[in-house]
């Protein structure tokens, strides 16, 4: 692997050259051209659909240039983590010291995993300058557009389900948003109830140079990839006429991974991202769309429960990044063990073992990721996963039941007789039961999909 000091020196300088719009009938298509003087020019790209009735000229539209931009903006920083040039050239338009200072924010605490997992010790001062070199995007909007309904982003994972659950009364005027569909996300969409009319799928094409200079030894790691969502999706739900840009984080994303740090591998899942961006949105693109996280309110905890009650999502649907590409759970990884022992409270051992085929709490190799998720190391794993608490809360629940009113060890899995005989088992404990109540009121829901959360999703009080 080559050196970040060395890097920066032998790449002082990242430019955004530009971004291309090229229009046809039935999609559009931004291309984008960023380069590493000396090392390396890329060009990812992303394909929208248009609808067949839709004849706007979007590459006339300022409000739709902006967003274009900005997706650049974000796109960019999985090219610039490369080499981690010192200085950001931005020709593709123009940026104020304020939009430098909250790009500058997200970047720094998007890549807190990156700088951790790599070793570098950065601060958000120094790492970065940005520079505004291009012209200010003229306004010349097409007139005001009436924007109704929900643009919903699936992912493939339980949240999403749970989000289009809860909003299977506005069936009609919703719209499913995925980037680059696979299987999951697919069949998540129709067991939903939704059909192709109402699917926005999108292409996005990472740039093969790319990929070829991770290959090399040059820097790589973790980028706030749902930021890249906030914007795609904004774009999206602009042609789509959508209002309201609903995500499925929860207020579990806000705690770090490493404890007593502020890296957290969900940063741009966290509320601070959600709130920033909303506003970045309003104040500097001002699309009309309303970006929210219908879950924000809820823990994993809960949100687990009320999945367990879909029960037309147990057989198709998938978090795992280890198996994404094969569309399966692969029942090693630290992502499937948190699912696995956070739905535990609320379904069957014979359910679970049959959503992921294969008994983890009896295997002695997850191990270490069991450690990770319930506080016993100070990393949790660098996966999307809840708090150690509800983690605790969960495994201390489905103890209770499963050792029944004889207390007898022998029948729990292995990795829960480890967790007893470390001491972390209270028996019957109080504080478990908090999560059934849990309502963060720090979240941006419209009141009345404030209210729909609050009665769906915290009845079970305990």
């Amino acid at each position: 692997m080559f050196s970040y000091t060395q890097l920066r020196r032998d790449y002082p300088e990242f430019i955004y050259h530009g971004y291309q719009i090229k229009e046809e009938k039935e999609r559009i298509c931004l291309e984008y051209d960023f380069e590493i003087p000396g090392l390396s020019s890329f060009h990812p790209t992303w394909e929208f659909p248009k609808r067949d009735e839709e004849n706007r000229k979007y590459a006339d539209d300022s409000t739709f240039r902006k967003l274009a931009f900005s997706l650049g903006m974000v796109e960019l920083i999985s090219y610039w983590k490369i080499a981690c040039p010192p200085k950001v050239i931005v020709e593709a338009g123009a940026l104020t010291a304020e939009q430098i200072l909250w790009w500058k924010d997200l970047y720094f605490n998007g890549l807190g995993e990156f700088y951790y997992t790599n070793g570098i010790s950065e601060n958000q001062e120094d790492f970065m300058e940005i520079v505004s070199a291009g012209q200010e995007i003229s306004a010349d909007a097409l007139s005001d557009r009436r924007l109704e309904g929900c643009l919903v982003p699936v992912g493939g994972g339980k949240d999403s389900a749970v989000t289009l659950s809860l909003l299977k009364g506005e069936k009609e005027t919703n719209c499913c948003y995925i980037i680059n569909p696979r299987g999951a996300t697919l069949k998540t969409v129709e067991r939903a109830g939704y059909g192709e009319a109402q699917m926005c799928c999108v292409k996005r094409t990472l740039d093969k140079n790319m990929l070829e200079l991770n290959k090399q030894g040059y820097l790589n790691g973790h980028t706030p990839f749902s930021a890249i969502v906030a914007f795609s999706a904004t774009i999206a739900a602009y042609m789509e006429g959508k209002k309201y840009i609903v995500l499925s984080n929860e207020s579990s994303a806000n705690e770090s991974t490493v404890e007593g740090s502020t890296v957290n591998h969900q940063y741009s899942k966290s509320f601070r991202f959600e709130k920033a961006f909303h506003d970045y949105e309003a104040e500097y693109i001002g699309s009309g769309t309303y970006y929210f996280s219908m879950l924000r309110p809820l823990s994993e905890f809960q949100i687990a429960g009320y999945f367990a009650k879909c029960r037309e999502f147990h057989d198709i649907f998938r978090s795992c990044n280890a198996g994404s590409k094969e569309d399966k759970w692969c029942g090693h990884c630290p992502k499937c063990l948190f699912v696995c022992l956070i739905l535990s409270p609320f379904l069957s051992g014979e359910e679970i073992i049959r959503i992921f085929g294969r008994d983890m709490l009896n295997d002695p190799d997850m191990t270490e990721d069991f450690r990770k998720l319930t506080g016993m190391e100070k990393e949790k794993p660098f996966e999307c996963v809840g708090s150690r608490d509800e983690v605790n809360a969960a495994i201390s629940l489905t103890i209770d039941r499963m050792m029944g009113q004889e207390k007898d060890l022998k029948k729990l899995p292995g990795l829960f007789r480890y967790y007893v005989l470390n001491g972390l088992y209270r028996e019957n404990d109080p504080a478990s039961g908090r999560f059934f109540r849990y309502f963060d009121e720090e979240n941006l829901l419209p009141e009345r999909y404030l209210e729909l959360v609050r009665r769906e999703c915290t009845k079970g009080e305990r």
